[in-house]
Order: C-alpha cells, then structure tokens, then sequence
C-alpha cells in the first residue's frame, strides 16, 4: 500500500524521469535534488536546513561535477552559497550521501558529521587495493559465485571512491542532539542499510528526515557483505520497531518524494521482509545444501535472474544472505561451512 503522497511535484517528476525542482519544504528548510549519474534512483534529495549563520545540510551527494554543480545551483537557488554550510549531517556512509561531503567541506570549512558505526566501517579492509579485492573476491566465491565472475564483479568497482571516502570530522550517537544554534534535531540509530544508518528527527516540527531507512516506494537494499557483522536484517526489523509510534508529521526520505503514515509505511515493510523470509525457507527447503547464489537465483525479484547484470546479481546475492542469516539465527536453517575452496551451503534445521 502506497503511503499519503505529499512531495507532489516530486512524485510527478519520479513519473517523468526527470529531476525534481528545488523545493522549499517549511520555513527555512529546502529539498535539493543532486543526480546521481547512471543510477536508476536517479538522484538524492539533500536537505538544507537554516542555522544561525548558515545552513545544515542532511546528506551530500555522489561526488562527481555535476552532483556538485546540482548541489551549488540548488544553494544559489535558495539564497546562500557553498560557504554557508556549517555542518554536513551524513544519514549513512554510502557514495551517494556521503560522496560531495568532503568537497563541501573544503569549500566552507563545515564539519561532516556520520554515525560512529558507519566511520568504523570505513577502515577495515581498506589498507590496500590488493587486499580489499582479495576479501572482496572471496567473499562472494565463498557464498557460490564463480571465480571468473566475482573478479569480474570486482572490477566494475571503484577502488577510489572506497579509498577517497570523506572521513568525518565528529561520530554520532544515538540519541544524540545535534547542538547548532538554531536546529534541533535528534539521531536515531537505525541500522540495517548499513550498521550506522541514522535518521535525523525534529521533534517541533515533527518531521522525520529517514535517508535510505524508509522509502516511500522501494524497499531498501538489506544485504550481508563483505564487512557485514552480526544481523543486519534483524538490525533493520528492530529499526522499524523503534521508529513506530514517533511523531511524525513528514517523512523526507533521501530518494523519490515525501510522504506521510509512517506507521502504515514500517507495517508494510517489516510484511514484505516476513514474506520473503517465508519464500528462501521454502527455497531451501526445497533444495537443501544450495549455496546463497544457487537460492537467489531461484527466488522472485523485480525481473528474472536472466535479465539481472552481475552487478544485479551482486546485490540479489548480499540480499538472500542476510535473509538466510536472519532465519539461521532463528534456528530454522543451518549454515555448512566446508574446507579452503568449497562455498557456504544452507540446509533446513531439521535435516542437519
């Protein structure tokens, strides 16, 4: 069920497939959509909120020039310049938040702000290129892809940007009060997206700015990767669990538009992961000792398995594991690790 409509011209936009125009949400706070070039979200929606002095803004954008031009025509727009931000409010640390943060920073001296979860998992396995693609190679040839095409999966990325991320100036906490003259906002932790994906709340004008967490249309990407730890889907269940009941005016998320019926939009969210639970149990019990690529082959998505990309496959991948270590961690499966060069294989608990 589609959540109460309120970004209008956003939704209308989205329809076209064009970007949206910058867009005074309250008083003193604005919508800036920044693109993302080559990316079916098409663009962030960074939120620019007056401070004494200057502006706030919540995300940044993907660093590329014409993000940046996006970003720097979007604050002429309402009246300042780059120079104005004091502080950069990071929901989580994927390129497309965090990416422009350290050239706004450069330009205005502003502090980039991420969740302290999120600034830790910047560092691990990023010593060297080498060593990352190892990791990176054998974590996805460990879960049953192949080794001809994870070193291809590997290749489509980006070694800088991993490397090049902006790391932030100050760790959030949850909980925390963003303590600028004249903002009041709260962090709420909400991981799964990522272990320190944090929304912003303003208690006054009960408005809930959710990044990636909560979406209006699209259910967002709940994967185990290669730096996972623990649950990130149970993460992402309980998340929803904390946000129910807060009191929420407006939902600003970070892509598509606006919307209102928080409650209606976490009810159906927390529905759609308890189905797909359903649907990989019942792919494994099927095909017991199936590895996580075998079964997502298997399971329903947006389009058939033929028609995904590797980098699709990729994602479908992360996906169907921590669907399968969350029903693990429930005793429903049973997780088979074998010796150097055979992959995870997953069985039904009763079988094992």
């Amino acid at each position: 069920m589609t959540p109460e409509i309120t970004g209008t011209v956003q939704w209308r936009a989205w329809q076209d497939g064009v970007l949206p125009p910058v867009e005074r949400v309250r008083d003193g706070l604005w919508s800036l959509p920044v693109p993302i070039p080559d990316n079916p979200l098409r663009y962030v929606l960074v939120y620019a909120l007056e401070v004494r002095g200057g502006l706030a803004l919540i995300d940044a954008g993907w660093d590329a020039d014409i993000s940046w031009q996006a970003l720097n025509d979007g604050l002429t727009a309402i009246g300042y310049d780059v120079r104005d931000v004091k502080a950069v409010l990071v929901t989580h640390n994927h390129a497309d938040h965090l990416g422009l943060a350290g050239r706004v920073r450069d330009a205005s001296g502003a502090y980039v702000a991420l969740h302290e979860l999120d600034a830790h998992a910047m560092r691990p396995d990023l010593d060297t290129y080498d060593k990352w693609r190892r990791g990176y190679v054998g974590h996805l040839t460990e879960h049953g892809m192949s080794g001809t095409d994870a070193d291809a999966t590997a290749d489509m990325m980006d070694p800088d940007r991993l490397f090049r991320a902006p790391r932030p100036d100050v760790l959030l906490q949850d909980g925390e009060r963003i303590t600028l003259p004249g903002l009041d906002l709260r962090v709420v932790w909400t991981p799964g997206h990522s272990p320190g994906h944090s929304c912003f709340y303003d208690p006054g004008r009960e408005l809930l700015f959710s990044g990636d967490h909560v979406l209006p249309r699209i259910t967002p990407s709940i994967g185990y990767l290669l730096q996972s730890v623990g649950d990130p889907l149970a993460d992402f269940l309980r998340s929803l669990d904390k946000l129910t009941g807060y009191d929420v005016a407006e939902v600003l998320p970070a892509h598509e538009y606006r919307f209102r019926q928080l409650d209606q939009r976490l009810a159906h969210l927390a529905r759609h992961h308890a189905e797909r639970l359903a649907e990989t149990l019942a792919a494994v019990t099927a095909a017991p000792d199936s590895t996580a690529w075998e079964l997502a082959a298997h399971l329903k998505w947006s389009r058939s398995w033929q028609e995904f990309g590797l980098q699709q496959r990729r994602f479908a991948l992360g996906e169907t594991l921590a669907h399968l270590k969350l029903l693990a961690g429930r005793g429903e499966i049973t997780e088979r690790r074998g010796g150097p060069e055979r992959p995870v294989r997953w069985t039904p608990a009763d079988a094992a």
